[in-house]
């Protein structure tokens, strides 16, 4: 079983972030980037599903600062192969235009499986998974919490809002969107994978012409707004609940 989960760097939310002069993207010149929560999430499942069946973890990346650190700390965890995708910066990059990016470097990596996180905070044209099958012409399943191979397939779980859930199979190969690994994501030690960085070898790929077509365009990008649009009531319960009733009157709800 050969399983291949493309990651991504996103913006670091605890560390101040700002716009650019041009007011239409993030000012990169001291982001902080870290792997996306939901990627990682697919990496421990790829990982849990090799130590139950066997197969083959590949972690493939673009080209981003600190996406080393990212990689080598996924061998620590138990990814055999590292592959990063040289001229691929997914900093600002839309969704439709990574995908197209990604999907080429999957398919020559023949996998029988993809695992992709759900979602990241950065996407403004939908999540990069459904974009990659579509690409690669494979099924897909999101918002997957669980993954069983069978021969030929794979048994998902599903989640649903409202706490539904559904169980599904589908043939693969097939690119499953991660919204939580069966067990959180593993904690490996500084030494761990300072020992991997030692043993773990990097292969880098050229990336291909990018296509940024199909994606949003960004008329502005800016901080919200302060407003005043809040009205405090005060008084007694009764006065207020009196209140609350005459301004709905007023402006035509009630």
């Amino acid at each position: 079983m050969n399983i291949v989960v493309p990651v991504r760097l996103v913006p670091d939310l605890v560390e101040e972030i700002n716009v650019d002069p041009g007011g239409t993207a993030l000012d990169a010149s001291w982001l902080r980037l870290i792997i996306n929560e939901f990627d990682d999430h697919a990496i421990e499942q790829a990982i849990l599903l090799k130590e139950r069946g066997g197969g083959q973890v590949c972690i493939l990346a673009p080209s981003v600062e600190g996406v080393d650190d990212v990689l080598f700390t996924a061998a620590a965890k138990g990814a055999d192969r590292l592959v990063k995708l040289e001229g691929l910066t997914d900093v600002g990059l839309s969704s439709h235009a990574l995908a197209r990016a990604l999907a080429p470097a999957i398919q020559a990596l023949q996998p029988d499986l993809i695992l992709t996180g759900v979602q990241a905070h950065t996407d403004l044209d939908g999540p990069v998974g459904p974009l990659i099958a579509e690409s690669l012409g494979f099924p897909y399943v999101g918002y997957v919490a669980s993954v069983t191979l069978e021969a030929g397939s794979a048994s998902v779980r599903k989640e649903y809002p409202g706490g539904l859930v559904a169980g599904m199979e589908v043939r693969l190969p097939a690119v499953l969107g991660i919204q939580a690994a069966e067990k959180p994501p593993r904690y490996v030690a500084v030494s761990k994978v300072r020992q991997a960085m030692q043993t773990a070898r990097i292969e880098t790929q050229a990336a291909g012409e990018i296509d940024a077509s199909g994606a949003l365009a960004i008329q502005r990008m800016f901080q919200p707004e302060a407003a005043g649009r809040a009205t405090m009531i005060e008084g007694e319960p009764a006065e207020v609940a009196d209140r609350i009733l005459e301004i709905l009157r007023e402006s035509g709800i009630v």
